[in-house]
């Protein structure tokens, strides 16, 4: 049968189990938009283009699944490069179908062409220019591969209008196979062995658990590996959630921001396994200090990221839940010993550093960050899917709130994108209409995409954004009181709007703490809402995220106070 590009395009979104899509329309693209309105696929019109992006990546940290989003031509497209950006930092597999000048106009400076393809090449896993509507299922199939398959990421697709409107004699594509493209999913075992020899003579050994063991959903394999040799786990901003934050073995985070215990814990320890990390600078501080008695198995789909960093002992490529598997296996057969007597000493040194150095704070006469995200945890029981802003709400979100699954925690961390956490939200509760989503954000943040309350009230999208509000962009602030006498640089925020009457601009519900007592009852009522809550808490304007690792320090030198 004949079918248009734009008709193809629907019947091959339908064939990958397309749902979902976040976009907004323009000129180039209308004729796509005609025919999705003609499908059962939602589309979720968003006020943004940035917005769309960062809503079909929440939607895919939440679910697993493949995020995808459809906007115009020119500024419709370059809008999505910093969504395109935050992607491909934190590895999330997107589609990204940008509209384009008809073929025969490219490159002649037309109406809203930009050329797309070159922006986000750097940015992208791979991206594509239709120039036959011939290729487009083809294209689109490979896409999704990609995005979905090896180290996830973002895959953009740029469609000239007359490849969109173009009719041809349709016949569905065969399997697509990528010659050049095959991930490695399987270790290899000569290298498990190594590990498990070390696993075996530790005395001091610790996980480091990364963002990759949530993309994989090996948090179940690297939950038994962590019991079955008694070895205690540290995960990466990314990597929360994939280790149970109320076990007994559980650090907390590593790194700039990391808890006490676990940035010791890296210092003195005599073995790492390293599952799905990057090993990025917030993490390491000064590498040449970095885990200095330490051998470190590094386990990574993307061989790229191994040695990039961080020399290491035993370089693992595969999936981590496969390689974590296999892991299991492997010292299943293997006569460990008693495992809690070895690791005594060192797991009773990981209590002391708990106990003498624990994460706290004095909630006196004025609220303070740290207490609103304690009760917001107390009141969710850790249950509730958490996206984030940027910035000292994101630390103390990570730090405080204690999160059991994975998928559970969604934040910018490669890009530390500002803005991310309201359309990441509600692309979140897009993809689970019943589960409880909350943006913990900073007054500064909340601002750079706060036009998307429209969106969550035109579809009845009940997030709750709980604002931490210092009337300063925080986290900078921090930075010029420690290490640049208290200049403040263009980082008061005094003349910010009123929140709960900005809520109800936009038809939602307007909540605000002032004080400590009042904390829990807006918490409470805000919660316990059916519709869309904005929560504004003025918390201390000069509260600090501790502790703090200063730049370029080793991270077991840390500001505790």
């Amino acid at each position: 049968m004949k079918l248009t590009g734009a008709q193809i395009l629907m019947e091959v979104l339908k064939e990958e189990g397309v749902d979902t899509i976040f976009g907004f329309p323009g000129g180039v693209i209308i004729d796509v938009f005609d025919e999705l309105a003609k499908t059962d696929i939602k589309h979720i019109l968003v006020r943004h283009e940035q917005g769309a992006v960062h809503a079909a990546d929440g939607y895919a940290r939440a679910s697993g699944r493949v995020g995808v989003c459809l906007v115009t031509s020119g500024p419709g497209a370059t809008n999505t490069v910093t969504g395109i950006a935050t992607a491909y930092m934190d590895s999330i597999p997107l589609v990204i179908f940008t509209g384009q000048v008809p073929t025969q106009l490219i490159g002649n400076d037309a109406f809203q062409e930009v050329d797309i393809v070159g922006i986000t090449r750097p940015c992208t896993k791979h991206n594509y220019l239709v120039k036959r509507t011939e290729d487009l299922a083809g294209i689109v199939k490979e896409a999704f591969i990609i995005a979905a398959s090896g180290r996830p990421g973002p895959v953009l697709i740029d469609l000239p209008k007359d490849v969109s409107n173009t009719k041809i004699t349709y016949k569905a594509p065969k399997k697509i196979n990528l010659k050049s493209y095959k991930p490695t999913y399987n270790p290899n075992m000569n290298q498990l062995h190594k590990a498990v020899k070390l696993i075996k003579n530790a005395r001091k050994p610790i996980i480091f658990a990364g963002g990759g063991v949530v993309l994989s959903g090996g948090s179940k394999e690297l939950t038994e590996l962590a019991h079955k040799t008694r070895i205690p786990v540290t995960c990466s901003l990314m990597g929360l959630g994939a280790f149970p934050g109320t076990d007994p073995l559980c650090l907390g985070m590593i790194g700039m921001h990391g808890t006490y215990r676990a940035n010791m814990s890296s210092g003195d320890c005599d073995l790492i396994i390293a599952a799905g990390v990057r090993f990025d600078d917030r993490v390491t501080g000064k590498t040449d200090t970095f885990a200095p008695n330490a051998k470190i198995v590094h386990i990574d789909i993307d061989p790229t990221s191994i040695r990039k960093n961080i020399p290491v002992a035993v370089p693992v490529v595969g999936d981590c839940k496969i390689t974590l598997g296999y892991l299991n296996r492997l010292l299943d057969k293997e006569a460990l010993g008693d495992l809690e007597t070895k690791r005594k000493k060192w797991l009773d040194q990981i209590n002391q550093w708990k106990k003498t150095k624990p994460l706290e704070y004095k909630q006196k006469n004025i609220i303070k960050p740290q207490y609103v995200v304690e009760k917001l945890y107390e009141l969710t029981k850790g249950e509730a899917i958490i996206t984030t802003e940027v910035g000292q709400n994101q630390m103390w979100a990570a730090q405080y709130y204690h999160f059991k699954k994975p998928n559970r925690f969604i934040t910018s961390g490669g890009l530390g994108c500002m803005g991310f956490g309201l359309p990441a939200a509600i692309g979140a509760q897009v993809a689970f209409p019943n589960k409880l989503v909350v943006d913990i954000a900073g007054d500064g943040s909340i601002q750079m995409n706060i036009q998307e309350m429209a969106t969550a009230m035109q579809y009845s999208l009940p997030v709750k954004v709980v604002i931490l509000n210092n009337q300063y962009l925080g986290m900078v602030r921090q930075w010029q009181e420690l290490f640049y006498e208290k200049r403040y640089a263009a980082t008061g925020m005094e003349h910010a709007p009123d929140f709960v009457k900005l809520a109800e601009a936009y038809g939602a519900i307007g909540l605000r703490a002032t004080k400590p007592e009042e904390v829990e009852p807006v918490l409470i009522k805000g919660l316990a809402s059916p519709k869309t809550v904005i929560m504004d808490f003025a918390v201390e304007r000069e509260e600090c995220v501790y502790p703090m690792v200063p730049a370029g320090a080793p991270i077991t030198e840390m500001l505790l106070v």
